[in-house]
């Protein structure tokens, strides 16, 4: 890889131990991904918040880390774990609470927007197309790539983190024009379409599909359906975006047969216990379409909503909240359905959600089985 003379500088450990350390990995991953070159980001979104997805090791390398480190450009975070206005609410261990609130101060001592979101895309201004972005959330990533005309990898915990670090990250894969060229098209063939056969479809596309994907016969679709798109697809697989329309090369189709293939591996139960919904987290159009969903309707059992805070004035403005909470819904902030410790398999077997990545990540991570179905019937057949 070629690198500026300021490049080496902080390379060879001259603007001190932290940068090297970044610059060090970014090379590392330029280098086996065949960059030729680092380009400078204007903003990097980082995973690695949850404690339960980084452990005591991440939050002390956090801790250390946070002593003399800086954010060089705007940097936002994934959820945590829990809602710390709620978390009292809630039989969590202290250990986990004050280990979480360890890494919260951490990201915030380096500088970060205190999101706590995997949907940044909804709630900050995106930047002009062709704008090269870090994002280490997956559905964020695709996100970016797919319909946000940005152009960023599906980025790992330690890339994103390096890029907040030296605003810099290396030029390969989908930062490449010719690599976002998709070589497979898939085509829908299936008629039904709510965001959970969009979910699947996603998921279906994660596992056949490389850097990048054409699907064919989908248009107009809703905020809901877009998001569980890309939830579904950076939960199978390596693919980081898609286009639509026909591409290139090979065609295969997504019909009747492969969404049941899909459903009958992720749906492991015909009802739950708990409902929850936000993964992704639900922003304002979908708060506002569950709250008037529910006029008039009650959950008949707990439900959790996730949503980020950042739209918390404007639902409760809306009278949004006042809604959803006399529906017996719950609102939880800056955390998500996956891996949280709020939905422990000690207090429930079965949740029911409509998302294809809550479904995947609460029963390989969380160990509680699933009843996976749509928004819509989830309103129809639990809520009286």
């Amino acid at each position: 890889m070629e690198l500026t003379k300021e490049e080496e500088a902080a390379l060879d450990g001259k603007q001190g131990e932290t940068l090297a350390l970044a610059y060090r990995t970014l090379v590392a991953i330029g280098e086996a991904s065949g960059a030729d070159r680092l380009l400078p980001i204007e903003w990097a979104h980082l995973s690695g918040v949850n404690y339960n997805t980084i452990g005591d090791a991440g939050k002390e390398f956090l801790s250390h880390l946070s002593q003399d480190a800086k954010f060089k450009v705007k940097t936002t975070v994934n959820p945590m774990g829990f809602d710390f206005d709620s978390v009292s609410q809630y039989s969590l261990d202290d250990k986990f609470i004050e280990s979480q609130r360890s890494i919260k101060n951490s990201y915030e001592k380096m500088g970060v927007i205190p999101s706590y979101s995997c949907i940044p895309y909804e709630i900050f201004d995106i930047p002009k197309q062709g704008t090269h972005v870090s994002f280490a959330e997956s559905n964020a990533a695709i996100y970016a790539n797919s319909f946000a005309g940005l152009k960023t990898n599906k980025e790992g915990a330690f890339s994103a983190l390096a890029s907040a670090l030296t605003g810099k990250s290396p030029c390969s894969d989908l930062r490449d024009d010719d690599i976002r060229k998709p070589n497979l098209t898939i085509r829908m063939k299936v008629e039904s379409k709510d965001e959970l056969t969009y979910g699947m479809l996603g998921y279906f596309a994660g596992k056949v599909a490389g850097s990048s994907v054409a699907i064919s016969g989908v248009s107009d679709l809703d905020r809901r359906s877009c998001k569980s798109l890309c939830a579904g697809m950076g939960t199978s697989g390596a693919c980081g975006m898609f286009t639509f329309g026909e591409g290139e090369g090979e065609k295969i189709d997504f019909d009747k047969n492969e969404l049941q293939k899909i459903h009958d591996e992720l749906n492991t139960s015909e009802s739950g216990d708990l409902i929850t919904l936000g993964s992704p987290q639900l922003g304002l159009e979908e708060i506002g379409d569950l709250a008037l969903m529910l006029k008039g309707r009650s959950f008949q059992k707990r439900c959790m909503i996730f949503c980020p805070r950042a739209i918390k004035d404007q639902i409760t403005n809306l009278g949004y909240t006042k809604e959803i909470e006399r529906a017996g819904g719950e609102i939880l902030y800056d955390c998500c359905t996956c891996l949280s410790p709020l939905v422990d398999n000690k207090q429930v077997d079965s949740v029911i959600t409509n998302s294809v990545k809550g479904a995947y990540y609460l029963k390989t991570s969380n160990n509680v089985d699933v009843n996976l179905k749509s928004l819509k019937k989830i309103v129809e057949e639990e809520t009286r």
